[in-house]
């Protein structure tokens, strides 16, 4: 017997809660400088969300980053890749601010 999700309760194989989610989330990607260095900033994530995406990002965008306060900090201008990242990740581009 496979688990059910504990959001929807449906069997985890069909559930499409964290689909949903990602579509509704509303994230804000804003590039501002630190100390004279340029950090792009993604605001606006789940910290279990975050998390796994900073991993992500950082392999795709070969930067350095951190996750604080669930705000993700990537070192570099990385604006426009970041949104394209994200959209490829599934969430609504309609939802990311710039």
């Amino acid at each position: 017997m496979s688990s059910l999700c504990s959001v929807c309760g449906l069997p985890t194989e069909l559930c499409v809660c964290k689909k949903i989610m990602a579509e509704q989330q509303e994230i804000i990607v804003r590039e501002m400088r630190k100390k004279f260095k340029k950090v792009t900033n993604v605001r606006g994530l789940d910290s279990k969300d975050a998390e796994g995406l900073l991993k992500d990002l950082k392999k795709e965008l070969a930067c350095g980053g951190t996750v604080k306060d669930n705000l993700i900090e990537l070192q570099g201008s990385h604006a426009r890749k970041v949104r394209a990242f994200l959209i490829k990740k599934g969430f609504s581009s309609s939802n990311i601010k710039s």
